[in-house]
């Protein structure tokens, strides 16, 4: 009989949220203050990393040296708070950090080697400051893309189409696509890195079950704790002579004492616009930066989307990803502005931690914007903590990047697994994500250059920067196969799990998009959502 109930015994399946369970703190609930400010500074800690690794990579190629270096890096960290207040007040109002991004880099090193800075006569610093107002200018172009697909409404239109299948491998290689910069990072120097790696997940994920407190002490302030306890260990390993007259190379890994920024960094300095001089402008330099945009629109389209999930938030309405793509785009005007070497996008990394602490609180990231800017003024002492050796922030990375990767992976409780165009779709998109950047990276570092080599270097950034990202790739190809393949009648539609998100294709859909996204200060009256 085929409406008889299942039997009793039959296991069920898992039933799908459309909001994550378990977690402490919604967007809209803030944890008590000293909490909250504990949390915050764990984020401002972890998106560190970032923020001193690029400038620690590009600045030398310049011709800067440390005191430029603790320069650009106090912008870039300025620039970060800066940029993270507008976006979780005006923008998709997520509790996202946005701070620097890898995607940025290729296209910024091509404007590094540029011929007209070849000219070795001139003093390196002003080199330094001519190829920073290039980028500058490049970056102020590129940022229009992203102002104007966001603003205008354009991605509102490519995103509604987006289903939890197609989501799938966007978000998921959002994070495992980073792969690269964990355990390679970590093994730059073993014995600080995975201790802390190791004692990361101890602290977090085994210490709340031996000691229970009842208070979420060990899982939500692990972070604090251990980069704390390797940070003295590899302090005192520094100073007792472990690594005197080993490699320069370990000794910049491993040492604490090695980042030259505290000296050099001045004990207060506000960044301003312009501080390194009027932009200057090229019109192929501006083309492949702004495809450098777009790619990083794509993926922070899967960051922003993970971040929701984790902040326990309904899937965003289209518009609220368009409305915060177009803020992102002023995010990356105003690093141009600025002379950040770098774009904005939204920090993989942090959306990983609001995983580990299950807060997903609004004003934490609020406060951690607060700290990024006090820090960033307070140039002394944001200097001591920028000097954590990189190891432990690439143990800490592969920890974070792994719970944005699972977070992508989670949308498949929305689709029909059994269904062999959810397998194909699904497979093919992750697996060619994987694939065709490891290609272009490896030829790129036998070579020294892309597949893609003509005389125009602009050219050749426009094609090889996206097919380099894993997320890009995945993203846009699960996006056209899920939009193009037979998708028509109602099963297939279920497969995708689409109807799980027509209530939220409009603001208006369901009463608790109200709650997480609108705007403050009664804004929704003058900027309505649609």
């Amino acid at each position: 009989m085929a409406g008889a109930p299942a039997k009793a015994d039959e296991p069920q399946p898992h039933p799908a949220k459309e909001q994550l369970p378990n977690i402490s703190y919604c967007i809209t609930s803030p944890p008590p203050w000293p909490e909250a400010i504990l949390l915050g500074f764990q984020h401002y800690l972890v998106m560190l990393g970032t923020t001193v690794i690029i400038p620690s990579s590009l600045v030398p190629q310049m011709g800067g040296g440390n005191e430029e270096k603790a320069k650009v890096i106090q912008t870039l960290l300025f620039v970060a708070g800066l940029n993270t207040l507008l976006q979780s007040l005006f923008g998709t109002r997520l509790p996202a950090v946005i701070g620097g991004s890898y995607t940025f880099v290729p296209t910024t090193i091509s404007i590094i080697l540029a011929g007209r800075f070849s000219d070795t006569t001139t003093d390196p610093v002003e080199r330094f400051k001519r190829i920073m107002r290039a980028i500058q200018g490049s970056l102020i172009v590129a940022s229009t893309l992203q102002i104007v697909l966001g603003f205008s409404g354009l991605w509102r239109n490519v995103t509604r189409f987006l289903s939890p299948l197609s989501v799938v491998p966007l978000v998921s290689l959002v994070g495992f696509g980073l792969y690269e910069f964990g355990f390679p990072g970590v093994a730059k120097c073993v014995e600080i890195g995975l201790p802390q790696l190791i004692l990361l997940v101890f602290v977090s994920q085994y210490m709340p079950h031996v000691i229970k407190s009842g208070r979420h002490v060990f899982d939500r302030f692990a972070v604090i704790f251990t980069v704390a306890i390797v940070w003295i260990y590899a302090h005192l390993l520094t100073v007792g002579g472990a690594y005197n007259g080993k490699a320069p190379k370990t000794q910049t890994s491993c040492r604490t004492d090695r980042a030259g920024l505290i000296d050099a960094a001045p004990w207060i300095r506000i960044p301003y616009p312009f501080q390194w001089g009027a932009p200057s402008f090229d019109a192929g330099e501006a083309f492949a930066m702004m495809m450098a945009s777009f790619v990083a629109l794509v993926e922070s389209t899967g960051a922003f989307i993970a971040v929701s999930r984790y902040a326990s938030a309904t899937p965003m309405p289209p518009s609220i990803l368009s409305r915060g793509v177009g803020w992102q785009g002023v995010a990356i005007l105003v690093s141009g502005l600025f002379g950040t070497v770098n774009g904005s996008s939204v920090s993989v990394e942090n959306a990983g931690l609001l995983a580990l602490t299950r807060v997903g609180s609004r004003r934490v990231v609020q406060i951690s914007a607060g700290f990024m800017i006090f820090f960033s003024i307070l140039g002394k002492f944001g200097a001591v903590f920028a000097s954590i050796p990189a190891p432990i922030i690439a143990a800490l990375y592969c920890l974070f990047f792994a719970y944005v990767g699972a977070g992508g992976l989670s949308f498949l409780q929305f689709c029909n697994l059994n269904s062999f165009r959810t397998k194909f779709i699904l497979g093919f998109s992750v697996f060619m994500g994987l694939s065709v950047p490891q290609y272009f990276n490896e030829y790129t570092a036998i070579n020294g250059y892309g597949p893609v080599h003509t005389g125009a270097r602009w050219f050749n950034n426009i094609v090889n920067v996206p097919f380099s990202s894993e997320a890009f790739v995945a993203g846009c190809l699960a996006y056209f196969l899920d939009n193009t393949l037979h998708r028509k009648g109602n099963a297939i539609r279920k497969d995708r799990g689409k109807h799980w998100w027509d209530k939220f294709r409009s603001f208006k859909g369901d009463s608790r998009s109200e709650e997480f996204y609108s705007l403050p200060f009664n804004l929704n009256k003058y900027f309505p959502s649609v």
